[in-house]
């Protein structure tokens, strides 16, 4: 019996395990079933969400693409705009720019590049700033036409004043109104610009101790055209004129100078070669003191400064070696001129150096480097003329140049000169003297002989301010005076001048852009073979305006 109720409880228990796990599979199916169905009724809400915000981000796209085609558009109307007052802008500068005239004799840098020239074709930077990003495109593009309109009348009142000329192409007038008021004392051979210090004999009946006067025929007067590009190069031409050319045949014409050609040049420039072809300076001898008391001829003239404005080819070639530095290599002919003076008022007839049937030869070369911001310059030069003076007596002339410019520091700079050569009257050299000879010109037997000469200069320019500048420089011309005793010398000169130096000291104030005032102070002593030497001295006083 009790065995059968052991059966009996364990029968019971069986069934109630069984029951409970009966129980539970069926509550674990519920919840299953409905964790189903929540997730199923919550992911259908979300995905109509999704779609509603997709709908918005491609309408958000397309307008930001409608927003970023507008904008283009007004950029570029901005940028088309831009242009236009930019080249207004540009047109009016070239018209109204001041025509800064060099300071006469000026020691510029021959060697550097010949400044852009600016075309119609090229474009150039704005010179306004940009306007502020945050004003509106609208409202600067409003701004740029308004300026537009302002620039337009203003280039249509300059257009009624500019110098026109025969072709399309620009022209341009500048030059200096220069009145030099000066102070002799002892005899010069020329009153307001003189080179040389006479004896009172050879300037007689004129002779005097000293002499004041006032004279405006150092102005200056120059013309520059700029033409179209040619083979890839641009193309000007430039004519400068004095009034050094005499005098008017007429009471008071002394202070009545006649108009002189001093240089007339057309070139053709590349980005480093250059052609030049006209009258010009002597490009193997290129610097010269700085003067305004000495415009119609170069400071220091038959004191070691050699000078000459004379017909010429030449051709110039620029090579850079460094960001720093570079070289300049020139060579070309020139008239074959020997310091005469013409024959004839009307006609004109050869020099002696013109006889030869050849041109005159020259060479440049010149090394430049950048010295905090400055150029340090180095060049040597030579020159070579075949002279007939007559019935086959051929005289060979040559010359031998060298020239500097040293900056020192920010305010001071030191330029110089020096040559030696034979037969170089033509150039200014050998105090205007060229040939010696041993007997009678006309005579067959008479033997012509180059006199040989050395000289130079020196120039110290301080800067006190960017307007206000003083120079100092000493110059000195030596022809051979053994050459000189062995030969009888050509009537040149009433005497055989074996030496002649001047030293100078100026002041140059620019009152303003267009206003130059200087005074000057210099001596002059020259010497005569075996006659001693005679002395003067030349006070300057200079007012001039640059237009």
């Amino acid at each position: 019996m009790q065995s059968m109720g052991y059966a009996k409880l364990i029968l019971r228990i069986c069934v109630a395990a069984g029951f409970l796990f009966l129980w539970s599979g069926l509550a674990l199916g519920q919840e299953g079933r409905s964790e189903d169905a929540a997730s199923g009724s919550s992911s259908s809400e979300p995905s109509a969400e999704i779609s509603a915000l997709s709908e918005l981000i491609r309408g958000l796209q397309a307008q930001v693409q409608t927003l970023n085609s507008q904008l283009g558009d007004l950029r570029m109307e901005q940028e088309r705009a831009s242009a236009e007052a930019r080249e207004l802008r540009r047109e009016l500068d070239l018209m109204k720019a001041p025509q800064a005239v060099p300071a006469p004799n000026e020691a510029l840098n021959p060697y550097a590049p010949p400044a852009a020239r600016v075309s119609i074709e090229q474009p150039v930077a704005a010179s306004s700033p940009a306007p502020p990003q945050s004003q509106s495109a609208e409202d600067r593009i409003a701004k740029l036409e308004e300026d537009q309109e302002v620039l337009e009348g203003k280039v249509n009142d300059q257009y009624q004043t500019k110098v026109e000329s025969g072709s399309k192409y620009r022209l341009r007038l500048s030059g200096i109104v220069l009145l030099n008021l000066f102070e002799n004392r002892g005899n010069v051979d020329n009153e307001d610009f003189p080179s040389l210090a006479e004896t009172m004999q050879d300037n007689a009946p004129n002779a005097s101790p000293g002499a004041f006067g006032g004279t405006l025929r150092q102005s200056q007067i120059r013309l520059q055209a700029f033409g179209p590009d040619l083979g890839g190069a641009h193309t000007s031409a430039d004519i400068n004129f004095d009034f050094a050319g005499g005098f008017a045949d007429t009471w008071n014409g002394a202070v009545m100078g006649l108009v002189r050609l001093r240089t007339g040049v057309v070139r053709l420039d590349w980005a480093n070669t250059s052609i030049v072809a006209g009258q010009d300076r002597l490009f193997f001898a290129p610097l010269a003191p700085t003067s305004l008391a000495t415009l119609a001829n170069p400071a220091l003239s038959y004191a070691g400064n050699l000078w000459a404005w004379t017909p010429q080819v030449r051709v110039e070639h620029r090579i850079v070696l460094s960001e720093a530095s570079s070289l300049s290599i020139q060579g070309g002919i020139l008239d074959n001129l020997t310091g005469d003076g013409p024959a004839d008022d009307y006609e004109r007839y050869p020099s002696w150096g013109e006889l030869s049937g050849q041109p005159a030869y020259a060479v440049h070369t010149a090394w430049t480097r950048q010295i905090a911001g400055q150029d340090f310059t180095v060049g040597v030069g030579g020159y070579y003329s075949r002279q007939n003076w007559g019935f086959g007596r051929d005289v060979d002339g040559w010359t031998g140049t060298a020239d500097l410019t040293l900056p020192l520091g920010k305010r001071f700079e030191f330029t110089g000169a020096f040559y030696r050569g034979r037969a170089v009257a033509g150039l200014g050299g050998g105090i205007g003297q060229s040939v010696l000879l041993n007997g009678p010109f006309g005579s067959l037997t008479t033997a012509f002989h180059g006199l040989d000469s050395m000289g130079g200069w020196a120039q110290l320019k301080y800067k006190i301010r960017s307007n206000f500048e003083i120079n100092g420089a000493f110059g000195s011309d030596n022809p051979f005076a053994g050459e000189l005793r062995q030969y009888n010398t050509t009537t040149i000169y009433p005497g055989a001048y074996t030496r002649n130096l001047s030293p100078l000291v100026n002041f140059i104030y620019q009152i303003r852009s267009d206003i130059l005032f200087s005074t000057e102070y210099r001596y002059i002593k020259s010497t005569i073979l075996d006659s001693g030497s005679v002395s003067a001295s030349h006070i300057n006083l200079s007012l001039g305006y640059i237009f």
